[in-house]
């Protein structure tokens, strides 16, 4: 469970930055080399590659070098970890508000 809630909380910060959020929505739509990725972003390469190893260490995007190009992929499976989270949230936050209707619309539960 520890590395569980480790793992999470990567995934949390690794997206908790706008620019890291723009390379998975991009992502999202195929692999990319980093250069075109970067274009995107008004920083340096170097700057840029700090995202793409934060994003990589949290396990949300794969690289691989072939000569000169670095190409990243978006790791689907690790966003499985945030869905999986907000699955558990949604259901806890329904039971809440299941008992409170019923609290609310029961006479024997809100005696007037």
């Amino acid at each position: 469970m520890a590395q569980y809630e480790a793992q999470l909380d990567g995934v949390f910060v690794a997206l908790a930055d706008p620019t890291r959020r723009a390379v998975v929505r991009r992502l999202g739509r195929g692999p990319a080399s980093v250069g075109d990725l970067a274009r995107d972003f008004p920083m340096t390469l170097p700057s840029f590659m700090k995202h793409v190893r934060m994003l990589e260490s949290n396990g949300l995007i794969r690289t691989a070098k072939s000569g000169r190009v670095r190409t990243c992929a978006l790791n689907r499976e690790r966003l499985t970890l945030v869905d999986g989270w907000l699955a558990e949230q949604r259901r806890v936050w329904d039971e809440r508000t299941d008992r409170l209707e019923q609290f609310v619309t029961d006479p024997e539960e809100n005696p007037r």
